[in-house]
């Protein structure tokens, strides 16, 4: 018995350590950020990059927690959309800026095309892996309440294709994206609330007195939100200051290292959920990212644009931007497709993988739609060959539709 009390009690003091722990890496770019300090390099891109991770690991327990309080569905939202913040800072900036200076319109579409691009074809994959090497499972299963973020992906896809085809940003998308996000947040909050099976830092939280619980998880999402918030600009800066060295393309590094800030939130959560047994979960937090960036995000750029402007106006797209637009939507589709049949497997998650990564040694145009043709190509291909995804698609629009259980 007393043996019993003892590794308790080590066990609780690791688990406070490593609460702790989270808390110092966040808090430490906090007070350089709150002096005004500057450092050198590496410092500039380190220490904004571990207040980041810090701040994730508050992001999995908070939502955690939440979903002692609200349905699966609107705690992932939160979560996702909270993730999403750095990215949204920057890319809005990018936007803001491209009314004054028409160079920015470019940074804005590669920031964005980039952004979406890792989330599938590096951070879908990587938490199977992560899955598959920590717990031997080489398959995520997904089910009926994920229809709401499956569908809505799908309408936003199917739509973001017409943008390349008209060659502008414009407020006619922005009215558009808003208004599905809306939909799509209205239909989460009708989603049936679930006794969630926590432990660790988030079982300790969701024990608390009603009051508390929900103080503690407001609170962390919020340091968590401005964490990521006051980091994100510096990380990206400090990795570009570092690119800037090596001679590469502007356009290239804002496309792929300044993702990099923005989308640490989110793999480092989705890992860390495919790290504990709850794969489902880390994938269905990465497609409610997906969502959240090619619906909101995309949406208020050409508002941010026309705001900076003083008019209602559209966002050019040139010819390179097209193509990576264009990319990045038929990436989208392929990648809805694997999931339609609500089970994402090791192969998938390697071809999904390996395309991504060979698409970016050929940066060549006529490449560039070549794989965005090979991508619809094969979404169409496996829709009109495999019945179940097909029945799976009518499935989940009518759940989509009316949010239950699985």
């Amino acid at each position: 018995m007393p043996g019993h009390r003892t590794a308790h009690a080590r066990a609780g003091l690791g688990l406070w350590l490593f609460v702790g722990g989270a808390a110092a890496l966040t808090v430490q770019w906090m007070v350089c950020w709150a002096a005004g300090a500057h450092p050198g390099q590496p410092w500039a891109a380190l220490l904004p990059g571990l207040c980041i991770f810090g701040a994730a690991f508050m992001l999995t327990w908070a939502a955690e927690a939440a979903e002692k309080d609200l349905p699966q569905n609107v705690a992932i939202g939160i979560l996702a959309l909270i993730a999403v913040l750095p990215e949204y800072a920057v890319d809005i900036y990018f936007a803001w800026t491209a009314a004054k200076d028409p160079a920015y319109t470019a940074y804005a579409a590669a920031n964005m095309t980039g952004a979406n691009r890792l989330l599938i074809g590096i951070g879908w994959p990587a938490v199977l892996f992560a899955c598959w090497m920590k717990l031997g499972q080489k398959e995520i299963r997904l089910g009926a309440r994920n229809a709401p973020e499956l569908m809505t992906l799908f309408v936003a896809t199917v739509y973001s294709i017409i943008i390349p085809i008209k060659g502008t940003l414009s407020m006619l998308d922005c009215v558009v994206l808003l208004s599905l996000f809306g939909f799509y947040a209205y239909i989460c909050s009708r989603a049936e609330l679930e006794e969630p099976e926590l432990e660790g830092p988030a079982e300790i939280i969701a024990d608390l007195p009603v009051l508390w619980r929900r103080v503690s998880v407001a609170g962390l999402f919020a340091v968590a939100a401005f964490a990521i918030f006051i980091s994100a600009e510096p990380f990206a800066e400090g990795i570009l200051d570092l690119g800037r060295h090596w001679g590469i393309e502007e356009f290239i590094l804002v496309q792929w290292l300044a993702p990099l800030a923005s989308e640490a939130p989110e793999f480092i959560v989705a890992l860390l959920f495919a790290m504990k047994g709850k794969a489902s979960v880390g994938l269905r937090a990465l497609v409610s990212s997906k969502v959240n960036q090619w619906t909101l995000l995309v949406g208020m750029l050409p508002a941010a644009y026309s705001l900076s402007s003083g008019r209602v106006a559209a966002m050019h797209l040139d010819a390179r931007q097209i193509e990576e637009i264009l990319l990045t939507s038929a990436q989208s589709l392929f990648g809805l497709t694997l999931l339609l049949n609500l089970r994402f497997s090791a192969p998938e998650a390697i071809m999904l993988c390996a395309l991504f990564t060979t698409q970016m040694f050929f940066p060549q145009t006529e490449v560039r739609y070549a794989f965005a043709g090979l991508y619809i190509v094969l979404s169409v291909g496996m829709v009109l060959a495999q019945a179940d995804r097909r029945a799976h698609l009518k499935t989940l629009l009518s759940r989509a539709l009316h949010p239950g259980g699985d």
